[in-house]
């Protein structure tokens, strides 16, 4: 989904090189999951059992609210 994509891609450019390795290991689960189960949790409908995805999921919400860009 390219909604998916204007999320996701600030936070790879900007966040995630930063990452410890069990965030990053956390994102890459995260990539694991649906489509339309990732775009509930960004919109805010649900929120991921999985403490760590819920973790990685409010980082990358924060990152979308301080209004990082792509590129």
């Amino acid at each position: 989904m390219l909604e998916l994509d204007l999320v996701l891609a600030p936070f790879v450019d900007q966040v995630f090189p930063d990452l410890s390795e069990e965030d990053q290991l956390c994102y890459r689960r995260l990539m694991e999951c649906e489509d339309q189960q990732l775009f509930g949790w960004f919109l805010g409908r649900d929120i991921p059992e999985d403490p760590g995805l819920a973790r990685i999921v409010d980082r990358i919400l924060a990152c979308n609210a301080a209004g990082y860009t792509a590129g």
